[in-house]
């Protein structure tokens, strides 16, 4: 008992240090990054949508077609990170998406959007999973639930900050001679060069070389994810080589890539087009919105999501990862997206598609804590990589999808319909590889019970 005290204390502050040096700076990367990527939406119904004529269809597909350009050099970037290390891969991410964010200032065509968009997506291409890797390097497997979650708060408060931001900048029109939208593009780009310097000189890419945590702090660390990555690296043995071959010849990969589409499919349609459907209630309930009032709409499902992203993480943390920490938010993600359709005020349907943020964002993190369980080295890399890249292929089939299909049928019942279907059939997926995959995990200790999905 008194041999294990001062290893838990050591295990402890080195966990809070990690918390509080490295989460915080990455998850403001990914603040950013969300950003940027999402800003096109705040900037369609509030004069570029007009600026360009652009339809339903032709927004779908250029906040989509991002993802293909992300898509294309999804694993090549995750495999480059894997070689090179976070700090320089990150930093030249950063700064190349923040230079291309910048020149939508200037978009005066359909097609220059699309191709800035498209440009956008190869220059962001491997951030995201790069990312949740980094992160995953830097904790033993019984804290990375506790560690996503922190790092995943970026996103929802993104929209709490972001879309009130985005609508002041949008106000600030007539600024440089700019219109509105074009101020926020303007004035959102410039963090992610900034931030991409600052990376480069800050970021470390292993505890080994973290002089900022004591000696007894690095050789715990290191020695705990040294023992994980060899009893996996056994593991694999049996069935795949630790490579990119094993990543990408592991089923379970696969099914968590579907499971993934789902919940990415209904974060997607969300982002892109919640700020029109906002707009959408002037003509539907008879109102007006300033562009103020309507970021701040837009902004309130968020702040509630990112609460109940806070304490699900923590119970996951606490109690163990289940299988119904990721396949319930879904089922209620499922029911409660098409629901909100059939509410008669803005209030009422605003309130509904705030349970489904909540759902999305309460599984996410934990739903990235389960690829790092069995792959590792160059697999965890490119396996990573690979379902991140079906969450990039959802986000472009919601964005185009949903805007093609508002078109076709003039509302938007049938597109929430298909978000509501997908997220059940990722409740289904999870809930199928809990019963199907019963291969044994490294035995737990207080904090990390093993999932049923990789029992």
């Amino acid at each position: 008992m008194g041999a294990d005290a001062p290893s838990a204390a050591v295990e402890r502050t080195a966990i809070k240090k990690i918390s509080v040096r490295l989460v915080p700076f990455v998850a403001l990367m990914f603040f950013v990054n969300y950003l940027d990527r999402t800003a096109v939406s705040f900037a369609e119904p509030n004069g570029m949508g007009e600026d360009l004529a652009l339809t339903a269809a032709q927004f779908g597909l250029a906040s989509g077609i991002f993802f293909i350009g992300y898509i294309v050099l999804e694993v090549p970037s995750n495999m480059a990170l894997h070689r090179f290390g976070a700090r320089r891969w990150l930093a030249r991410i950063m700064v190349t998406w923040g230079i291309v964010s910048l020149l939508f200032t200037w978009v005066n065509s359909s097609g220059q959007l699309y191709t800035l968009r498209f440009l956008l997506g190869v220059a962001e291409a491997g951030f995201f999973p790069g990312a949740i890797l980094f992160l995953s390097q830097w904790v033993p497997a019984r804290h990375r639930t506790k560690i996503l979650g922190l790092f995943y708060l970026a996103q929802p408060l993104t929209t709490v900050f972001g879309a009130p931001l985005a609508g002041w900048l949008i106000g600030r029109h007539g600024l440089f001679g700019l219109e509105g939208w074009r101020v926020m593009f303007l004035f959102v780009s410039l963090p992610a060069i900034l931030l991409g310097v600052i990376t480069w000189f800050y970021l470390i890419d292993r505890p080994a070389d973290a002089k900022w945590l004591t000696s007894a702090e690095r050789d715990w660390l290191t020695k705990e994810l040294a023992a994980e990555n060899a009893q996996k690296t056994g593991h694999e043995d049996k069935h795949a080589k630790a490579d990119l071959k094993a990543a990408f010849s592991n089923g379970r990969v696969w099914v968590l890539s579907l499971v993934y589409f789902g919940f990415v499919y209904g974060l997607y349609a969300l982002a892109f087009f919640l700020p029109t459907i906002i707009s959408g209630f002037q003509e539907q309930y008879d109102t007006t919105f300033s562009v103020m009032d309507k970021a701040w709409i837009t902004a309130i499902p968020y702040l509630p999501a990112a609460v109940v992203l806070y304490f699900w993480t923590r119970h996951a943390t606490r109690h163990g990862t289940r299988t119904w920490h990721i396949a319930g938010p879904a089922v209620v993600g499922g029911v409660t997206i098409p629901l909100a359709l059939y509410m008669g005020s803005p209030s009422a349907t605003v309130a509904v598609i705030t349970v489904t943020a909540c759902s999305i964002f309460a599984a996410l993190p934990v739903f990235w804590s389960v690829p790092s369980r069995f792959l590792t080295g160059a697999a965890a890399a490119a396996g990573i990589a690979l379902i991140n890249t079906a969450g990039n292929i959802a986000g472009f089939a919601a964005s185009y999808v949903t805007g093609w299909l508002k078109d076709w049928s003039g509302d938007y019942y049938v597109p929430l319909y298909l978000v509501g279907f997908f997220m059940l059939l990722s409740a289904v997926l999870m809930v199928w590889l809990a019963a199907r995959n019963r291969t044994a995990e490294p035995a737990p200790g207080p904090e990390q019970q093993p999932l049923e999905a990789l029992r």
